[in-house]
């Protein structure tokens, strides 16, 4: 379901090239929205810049990163505490009906939970700080570290976008596709690109797990681990970077090293700054349904966004235990080998009690939540 590095407040973690420092135990996230050929004029009208040659530059530029990154497992509740089992989670996972079994769209609820939602946030607004409501030199205080301040830079202003990414978007049917090796041999992949719009987790690669996952990336969110690849790729893409400048101190200079990458390689990016309110917000919304989680891992970031601009919102990958409904084993992510706990002992029920709501929420016709083959699979 979620990677413990697909949590929202995880940044990428870069050094200044030529320069070796080290890793800060506090990683911001950073996130891609990019867009597939078929949608960019209608979505955000992006086209690639003349200028293709920035791949050379930019390669050199990250080959000073750290290979382990943040590789090192970080708990979406913050704390480094070692995992353990919870066998009293083990009764969420079951009673699924597999994607065979009829479920229908409740649009009365869904209809209800965006006005609920709105009431929160509006990703179209909340989605990013906009060039007019900040000025170089201003004082922003960190989200995570209300004590410390940082200063907007001229790059960070530079960068700022002018209007909402999403202004006035809307899409039919939205896939949230998540990484847990549930997806491996399921056959969703034909099924998730039919979706009008498709959100990916953690910039997991799709290539060779196409028969599975799919292909088709409008909107895809990135950790420290893949920096380098992401940023090799990115020239040759039309895409958003969504960079959270504002989640806490510890991210100042890598912020930086991002904005400045960007405006002298002329990376033909757009990018775009959360808003300070997004985070408290998103928990905000489900700490006043009973979800009582002390940060939003991503999955459930973007699915609260998505309600925002998707009619009806399908839910794959999604899956935090290391067994499925028959007991046989499952990789955390689909593409690697990482073993990860899904509950720490600090906060030992977050991702199973997030998995828990979207599951009501499938039962209710809200979303649609597979965690089996999907139709039509071979």
């Amino acid at each position: 379901m979620f990677s413990p590095l697909d949590d929202p407040s995880a940044f990428v973690s870069v050094t200044w090239a030529h320069r070796e420092s080290s890793l800060a135990n506090f990683s911001h996230l950073i996130v891609f929205l990019c867009h597939s050929a078929k949608q960019v004029s209608a979505f955000l009208h992006c086209r690639e810049g003349k200028d293709s040659g920035g791949r050379g530059t930019i390669r050199s530029a990250v080959n000073s990163l750290h290979s382990k990154s943040n590789r090192a497992e970080v708990v979406i509740n913050g704390s480094s505490s070692p995992a353990v089992v919870d066998r009293s989670n083990e009764s969420i996972k079951h009673n699924i009906q597999p994607a065979s079994a009829k479920w229908r769209h409740n649009q009365t609820l869904s209809l209800r939970i965006r006005k609920q939602i709105l009431k929160f946030l509006d990703a179209e607004k909340d989605i990013s700080v906009l060039k007019g409501t900040l000025k170089p030199g201003d004082i922003i205080h960190y989200i995570f570290d209300r004590d410390s301040t940082m200063n907007v830079s001229q790059n960070l202003y530079d960068l700022l976008p002018r209007t909402s990414p999403l202004k006035n978007k809307h899409f039919r049917t939205c896939a949230i596709v998540g990484n847990s090796g549930v997806l491996l041999n399921s056959g969703c992949g034909q099924e998730i690109d039919t979706h009008s719009f498709v959100i990916r987790c953690n910039l997991a690669p799709v290539q060779e797990y196409a028969r599975d996952v799919g292909l088709k990336t409008d909107l895809v969110t990135m950790n420290p681990s893949v920096i380098q690849r992401a940023f090799e790729d990115l020239v040759n893409a039309t895409c958003i970077l969504w960079i959270p400048a504002f989640m806490a101190r510890g991210g100042k200079e890598r912020v930086e090293w991002v904005n400045e990458l960007i405006l002298k390689h002329r990376v033909n990016v757009r990018t775009a700054y959360p808003s300070l309110r997004l985070l408290h917000a998103v928990r905000g919304y489900w700490l006043t349904n009973k979800v009582h989680i002390k940060r939003p891992t991503t999955g459930l970031l973007m699915y609260t966004l998505a309600t925002r601009f998707c009619n009806q919102i399908y839910l794959y990958g999604f899956w935090p235990f290391p067994l499925d409904q028959n007991q046989n084993p499952v990789k955390y992510h689909y593409y690697d080998s990482l073993k990860y706990g899904y509950t720490s002992q600090a906060s030992p029920h977050t991702m199973p009690l997030e998995f828990k709501a979207l599951k009501s929420l499938h039962e209710q016709g809200a979303l649609k939540l597979t965690v089996g083959q999907c139709d039509g699979a071979t």
